[in-house]
């Protein structure tokens, strides 16, 4: 299946379990593929045959930085089911959501939440 990847999409939002993540925010990277049939666009080269990248992006911006949640996890399902509800064409999507600095006291590069959904 053709895919569109945007890779590594950075937000601030205020997401997490505790008080001070609701209130001071974060820096969340946010990673989509788009699983969808693109000959078409690509062979016509025509725009309403593919999904456009930048209003993609507006989307996953306005979930980010918009209502916090709890889990990351959340945020993810938020963004897979808005975006295969606002694009029929897409078939399948996967969605990363990446907190790169959790608010505990451990060494590593942040915590990643991966989910892949199918259209039914």
């Amino acid at each position: 299946m053709d895919k569109i990847v945007l890779t590594r999409m950075e937000f601030f939002g205020y997401h997490g379990v505790f008080a001070e993540e609701n209130k001071l925010g974060q820096r969340y990277y946010v990673d989509v593929e788009l699983f969808l049939p693109l000959e078409a666009a690509g062979i016509n080269d025509d725009l309403e045959q593919t999904v456009n990248y930048a209003d993609v992006f507006e989307i996953v911006k306005s979930i980010v930085e918009g209502k916090p949640f709890k889990l990351i996890e959340a945020v993810a399902e938020r963004v897979a089911s808005t975006l295969l509800q606002t694009y029929t064409s897409i078939n399948e999507i996967t969605v990363r959501v990446i907190k790169p600095h959790p608010p505990f006291a451990v060494i590593f590069e942040g915590v990643t939440v991966e989910i892949h959904r199918k259209r039914a």
